[in-house]
């Protein structure tokens, strides 16, 4: 798991007395109680008052299968499958902090969103607390997606450098952005439980952009490990040992779709490839035949943290290699 952003901390010190709901969207105007009831017009909002919601882990796997991509973004946002979590962000989204105090907080699950044709996805591990668990955008709202966007700017992959609230008129080119956990966790650190339970939402996901998707970007080891997990479970070639993760690691799977469809599996298979790991070791993967269509490649970064940011230890050059890799895969 990556480092813990700094913004995602809530300590009661930042909250205020909880302000009289509902308030003003800050780019729509429109007023919003905390959290969002869903159908009540929040920008890019799928789900509606009759949107099927998952109870328990059971209803996840139920719900998410067979759904289209425009479905699992509406059932994953009004998931209550984990009860640790749905207390967790609601709670920040009712309490706030005391910056963002005047605004109303989304308080869902946050769903994938972007291209839905994608041909780069990036992969993170959760929502920050008062990112977005408030805006209802992943890497929505916090400095983490402050530094993502501006590298997906540059890179030629969004058509802003910024993403601060949903409507505010971000477009991504080819690419997706989703998390492997959809609500916001305690201290950044979701169980393992809640983690399988919320795999369903992003293994659908996945498997429904398959047929364009060629890079996958993860942002830390959790994701790092989801992604590959994601990617066995949908008929991808995973090398067993798993490939370890590292900033600029890189391993090519091969993905024959019809092989994958008479189920899943896992094997080692082409030659390595090495990147650095976090520890400066070799981090081995696979490359398929050379020029093999169906390869999808995937690319390790460290999270764009304050932690990682603030330190160095990830550079906005380093940041923006990983995705012209990516975009280039």
């Amino acid at each position: 798991m990556g480092a813990v952003p700094v913004e995602d901390t809530n300590t009661s010190a930042d909250r205020p007395d909880p302000p009289v709901e509902p308030l003003p969207h800050p780019v729509t105007g429109v007023a919003f109680s905390s959290p969002v009831p869903p159908g009540t017009g929040w920008p890019d909002d799928e789900a509606g008052p009759d949107t099927p919601v998952a109870a328990g882990p059971e209803d996840v796997a139920k719900l998410a299968a067979g759904a289209s991509l425009t479905e699992v973004a509406a059932r994953s946002s009004v998931c209550r499958a984990c009860p640790r979590l749905v207390r967790w962000r609601e709670d920040v989204a009712a309490t706030k902090r005391r910056s963002f105090a005047g605004q109303p907080y989304w308080g869902r699950p946050t769903p994938g969103w972007g291209d839905p044709e994608p041909r780069v996805m990036v992969v993170g591990l959760a929502p920050a607390a008062n990112g977005g668990n408030r805006t209802g955008r992943i890497f929505t709202g916090d400095r983490s997606g402050d530094w993502l966007f501006a590298a997906l700017h540059r890179v030629g992959l969004a058509n802003q450098p910024t993403s601060e609230h949903a409507g505010d008129g971000l477009r991504l080119a080819g690419v997706r952005i989703a998390a492997a956990v959809r609500c916001a966790p305690p201290d950044n650190k979701p169980s393992p439980a809640e983690r399988d339970t919320c795999a369903h939402w992003i293994d659908r996901e996945v498997a429904l952009v398959l047929p364009t998707l060629r890079a996958v970007v993860a942002l830390g080891s959790f994701a790092w490990t989801a992604a590959l997990g994601t990617l066995a479970r949908a008929g991808v070639e995973v090398p067993r040992p798993r490939p370890k993760f590292g900033h600029g690691a890189e391993v090519r799977l091969e993905y024959r779709p019809d092989e994958a469809a008479t189920g899943p599996g896992e094997s080692v298979v082409g030659e390595s490839v090495v990147g650095e790991n976090a520890a400066g070791e070799n981090a081995a993967g696979t490359v398929p035949v050379a020029g093999d269509p169906r390869s999808i490649t995937v690319i390790g970064s460290y999270h764009p943290s304050q932690q990682n940011t603030f330190t160095g230890r990830l550079t906005a050059d380093m940041l923006d290699d990983v995705l012209a890799r990516a975009a280039a895969a």
